[in-house]
């Protein structure tokens, strides 16, 4: 068996990688305990979304098949799976978005403590996933070079909870502010003082 060679006119273009990710981000976006069984190990690119109220001051793109959802965030993953299953639905410390929920929740009492930096409680870190399959839908799409479009993805949909890659017209004082309150919730321990 042979393999045909490729050419360079069957390799997609950046701008057509692009396409197909803003197309399948912007597909109808499902709940999240259907998408925790049908996301990949593979790389790619996933997009979160909920309806207007749940930030009603907060811009976003509404989506073009269920115009009662809008984009909150988009970000990438070396495993898709494991990003949202690991990260942002399980451990604040290392997810960029459960930290800003959880800021821009801080009226809900979210509680921090810190460990080598600032984390939710494990009670609120189990509520606010709770918080999450019931206001949030998701979206994703498989690309072996996540890195490559995400910035553009970013720089065209202007995710409301992005801050990195966001043009400063377009970034959101709100949210900053939120990571900022979240970050300063907590401090290390003070050493001791000597007598």
């Amino acid at each position: 068996m042979t393999i045909p060679e490729r050419r360079p006119d069957d390799v997609p273009t950046d701008e057509a990688r692009v396409d197909e990710a803003l197309r399948l981000l912007c597909g109808v976006p499902v709940e999240l305990h259907t998408a925790v069984k049908r996301l990949s190990r593979g790389s790619g690119v996933y997009a979160w979304w909920a309806a207007p109220s749940v930030f009603p001051d907060l811009p976003g793109l509404s989506n073009e098949n269920v115009p009662s959802l809008r984009l909150l965030y988009l970000g990438r993953a070396t495993s898709l799976r494991g990003r949202i299953l690991r990260n942002h639905l399980r451990r604040s410390g290392s997810s960029t978005l459960r930290r800003t929920l959880a800021g821009l929740l801080a009226s809900e009492g979210y509680r921090t403590t810190w460990t080598d930096r600032v984390v939710l409680v494990p009670e609120d870190e189990a509520r606010l996933t709770t918080w999450m399959h019931t206001h949030l839908r998701l979206t994703w799409a498989e690309n072996a070079e996540p890195a490559t479009i995400e910035t553009e993805l970013v720089r065209r949909l202007h995710p409301p909870l992005n801050v990195h890659g966001v043009a400063p017209e377009h970034r959101q004082a709100a949210v900053v502010a939120a990571k900022n309150a979240y970050q300063t919730s907590s401090r290390p321990a003070e050493p001791p003082r000597a007598p």
